[in-house]
């Protein structure tokens, strides 16, 4: 981790150089390790910061996004988090877009870092804190709706190059220097797939013979062409029954790992309890899966994982009943 010796001139500059920390409680009687990367220590609480510094950013320098001028996002309350405090800072109107399934700390942390939050109905199948694919269209034909409207930039994670950069010049290359270049493989829960693949790539860079993981729920596994039989998981901020993702790389992928909301439920409780580290479902998704592989085909390995968001973020929710 970078050591501050000077003030920063805004929180933008305190985004990114999270600490890892090594698991060693969780894994204890196992042989091997679980790194750790503390993202939900960012400002915004997750490691969408990351990607809403970089879209904006790199937006402005290619011209593409103008000196006062709107800008909207679909979110499930992260990225949304991420942009309201960049834009924020930088002076631009921000719009929020969510689903009424995400919990509502979320539209709350928004709206009080300035966002316009914009809440969208579910389906009505649907639960609260279990957003589908289908919850997820209606929020975007609203953010399509709103850009045309007042000519604003979309900030879309799932399209723009920003979300992969994010993590291929920043995360990816964090991890290797914290771990001193010692990881074996990587796993990660899938939103857009940004953090993904920007590390994938900057692992296979420095180390070819790293595996990486894409994480999905149980019951919702569609990048890895199963079926989708259970739609409605109670993983938020991933696992929209998306069969594909722009910013995925194929050649990067070594395998998919299911797992189930129980032991993402459970794992996140544990990560509280035994390491004090207080993250969200989709953290307990990727610990999950680390153990999983620990367990199996990478005994005596390193695993490396991003915790992706606070556990404050859920206090609504039965995951801290």
């Amino acid at each position: 981790m970078t050591q501050q010796d000077k003030p920063l001139a805004s929180a933008i500059e305190a985004i990114g150089d999270t600490p890892l920390v090594e698991l060693s409680r969780l894994t204890q009687g196992l042989d091997g390790r679980i790194l750790a990367k503390l993202d939900y220590l960012n400002p915004g609480f997750s490691k969408k910061d990351r990607i809403a510094r970089q879209i904006v950013e790199d937006a402005k320098a290619e011209g593409r996004l103008k000196s006062g001028q709107t800008v909207v996002e679909l979110t499930s309350g992260n990225t949304g988090t991420g942009l309201a405090i960049v834009c924020g800072i930088k002076g631009y109107p921000f719009v929020a877009v969510m689903s009424k399934g995400n919990s509502i700390e979320r539209a709350r942390m928004m709206f009080a870092l300035g966002a316009e939050v914009i809440l969208v109905d579910q389906l009505l199948d649907s639960e609260p804190g279990q957003v589908s694919g289908g919850d997820l269209e209606l929020v975007e034909r609203e953010v399509q709706r709103i850009v045309a409207e007042r000519n604003a930039f979309r900030a879309d994670q799932f399209q723009l190059t920003g979300n992969f950069r994010a993590h291929y010049l920043h995360t990816g290359p964090e991890f290797i220097k914290q771990s001193g270049g010692v990881i074996d493989a990587f796993c990660d829960f899938v939103g857009t797939g940004g953090s993904f693949a920007g590390c994938a790539a900057a692992f296979k860079e420095h180390n070819p013979s790293i595996r990486c993981f894409v994480v999905e729920p149980d019951g919702a596994a569609a990048l890895a062409g199963e079926p989708v039989t259970y739609p409605n998981h109670r993983i938020q901020g991933g696992g929209y029954s998306m069969s594909s993702l722009p910013l995925l790389r194929p050649e990067h992928v070594d395998g998919y790992l299911k797992v189930t909301d129980t032991e993402a439920i459970c794992l996140a409780r544990r990560l509280a309890r035994e390491e004090g580290i207080f993250t969200g479902y989709s953290s307990g998704a990727n610990v999950a899966a680390a153990l999983h592989l620990l367990q199996t085909s990478f005994k005596s390995k390193t695993i490396a994982v991003i915790l992706c968001d606070s556990g404050l973020k859920y206090l609504s929710t039965d995951l801290w009943e």
